[in-house]
């Protein structure tokens, strides 16, 4: 008995804080065959989900580990601190370290931006397991928190805000995938991000040229000119053709020159 043929399926992965809607639904409006599965994935476990076979490619946030893992980095995030709206410092446009020198700094376990020691103002007693339970410890008014823009967006709270750090590390996403796994699938989501039409030629074969119609055959004959000179004697619009000034003018017609005879 002959099983089933597997349909084809995409798996992507990504982490918080990254919105994957625009590129799915350009996949579905190119691949409406190929169903892609969204996998969230915290950004510590991103990298061996990706080797495990969990997603066949997804977003993650750098630096990874790349010895088997390919990685396309697309953009850099913004990094802010998170307030309550009543904070001083909720009164300026932008913030630097200096200015959270006094501030309690919260630094989650879950941290994506790798300050390497040298995180401003005071530390905490304790570092809270993810970025959601230290944003409840902001709005408690227990410190700050610093952490990429779309982080701050995501667990957006009425009562809190967030202003621009200027002198802090920086977020940056990628696309990865094992580099040994680089399918046709995921050749055609690589392109999806990229900003690659559907009539790209990339990783396709090439359309071959067309035949041309009767139509423009005929066009093209008929701009073509007549070969050699036209007959003598006919006119190219039909006719006879007819010297150009006739008028008044005598017959030679038997006329003999030379001197005249006495």
């Amino acid at each position: 008995m002959t099983s089933p043929e597997v349909r084809p399926s995409f798996r992507l992965a990504y982490v918080p804080g990254v919105t994957p809607t625009k590129w799915v639904r350009i996949w579905n409006e190119r691949l409406p065959d190929v169903p892609l599965t969204l996998v969230q994935v915290a950004p510590a476990d991103a990298p061996d989900a990706l080797r495990g076979g969990e997603a066949d490619a997804g977003f993650v946030r750098l630096p990874i580990d790349r010895t088997d893992l390919s990685a396309i980095p697309l953009y850099t995030e913004t990094t802010v601190v998170v307030i309550p709206k009543d904070h001083l410092v909720a009164a300026v446009e932008e913030v630097t370290a200096v200015d959270l020198a006094d501030e309690i700094v919260l630094h989650p376990l879950d941290d994506t931006l790798g300050w390497d020691d040298c995180l401003p103002g005071k530390p905490a007693i304790e570092r809270p397991a993810t970025t959601e339970d230290a944003i409840e410890l902001v709005a408690a008014g227990v410190g700050v928190l610093v952490v990429p823009q779309s982080l701050a967006r995501l667990h957006h709270r009425k009562d809190l805000t967030y202003r621009p750090l200027l002198d802090a590390p920086e977020s940056r996403v990628a696309l990865s995938w094992p580099e040994e796994k680089t399918t046709d699938l995921v050749e055609e989501f690589i392109g999806i991000v990229r900003g690659r039409t559907a009539n790209s030629t990339r990783g396709r074969p090439p359309t071959p040229p067309q035949p041309k119609s009767k139509r423009a055959e005929t066009a093209a004959a008929k701009r073509k000119p007549a070969g050699g000179r036209a007959a003598a004697g006919k006119n190219p619009r039909g006719g006879s053709a007819s010297p150009k000034n006739t008028k008044g003018a005598k017959s030679t017609k038997g006329t003999k020159r030379g001197k005249p005879r006495r």
